[in-house]
């Protein structure tokens, strides 16, 4: 029997770590666990809370995973920079061929660029949202396979990296992932998706379906897509079409892995929380967390 370290960490926080009834994943625990990430302050490359956050990810995958990988690398930045970077990943019934691939990136972005306040713009992102909402989905996900373990085997994926640099040049962005797909075994067969859950925790959730993920991996926003509907989650899961994000499906879907984009790129009025200091968990809310881990947990059953 695993020993959930988590476990005394929720409770020193004071949430109740029961899921509702009827109900496998606690959209109340993954809120406790956005907060714990932002409280280790910014996960920057190279700074102590970097450091502490993955340790913390890595131990709550030690304690629930069938087994756990780290994946170490240096990354060497257009300004000459040396980035000491890390994927952690948690694998469940590893010895199962047919696997499923969730992904979610947990580092945050270094400087808060988009914040109306120039004074702001040099400070770093909390990242409530960006970054920490995906990681709480998977460590959210990650509780309940250990408990009763999926049909598939399942990899869970939190790459290092993502946020660090220019998305418009495309330059020191989505690093983890890149390492990620550029380091897939050729022996192993590739998983049957793979799902990227990016800010997925805005108290006012609402996913369209991301073109990039429409265009290349049309079957896989279907399954999604319907399985949110069957749980009664369309008015969040909507059908209607969006515009393309840079986004870490794009390093899976160039090394031949079926990936789509789970994101909310409406964060706030006018996208106005995006990429800012406001980017705090009172923007998050445990609700949806707790839709967003229920269709993730249906989705592996």
């Amino acid at each position: 029997m695993k020993v959930r370290t988590t476990l005394i960490l929720m409770a020193f926080l004071g949430c109740s770590v029961g899921a509702s009834a009827g109900q496998e994943f606690d959209g109340a625990a993954a809120y406790q666990y956005v907060k714990a990430q932002v409280e280790f302050g910014p996960r920057i490359p190279n700074t102590e809370g970097h450091r502490r956050t993955g340790d913390w990810i890595l131990q709550h995958l030690r304690d629930t995973a069938d087994s756990v990988e780290e994946q170490s690398f240096e990354h060497v930045t257009q300004d000459g920079d040396t980035l000491e970077l890390r994927n952690l990943i948690g694998k469940f019934r590893p010895e199962m061929t047919e696997r499923v691939l969730y992904v979610a990136h947990w580092d945050s972005r270094p400087k808060a660029d988009q914040s109306a306040n120039l004074g702001d713009q040099q400070r770093p992102l909390p990242g409530a949202n960006d970054g920490a909402s995906g990681v709480a989905v998977l460590l959210g996900v990650a509780d309940v396979l250990a408990r009763i373990p999926p049909t598939f085997g399942v990899d869970l994926v939190m790459v290092d990296g993502e946020d660090f640099g220019d998305f418009g040049q495309g330059i020191d962005v989505l690093l983890g992932a890149r390492y990620y797909a550029r380091h897939l075994d050729p022996a192993q067969p590739k998983p049957l998706f793979a799902v990227v859950f990016d800010m997925v925790g805005d108290a006012d959730l609402t996913f369209v379906q991301e073109s990039g993920s429409m265009a290349r991996a049309p079957e896989v926003v279907e399954r999604v897509w319907s399985t949110a509907s069957r749980l009664g989650y369309g008015r969040i899961f909507r059908s209607q079409r969006g515009g393309p994000i840079t986004d870490d499906h794009i390093p899976l879907l160039d090394a031949g892995i079926r990936a789509i984009d789970v994101i909310d790129f409406d964060y706030g009025p006018n996208n106005s929380y995006w990429h800012t200091v406001d980017d705090t968990p009172d923007k998050v809310s445990a609700e949806s967390l707790q839709a967003v881990g229920d269709v993730a947990i249906a989705l592996v059953r």
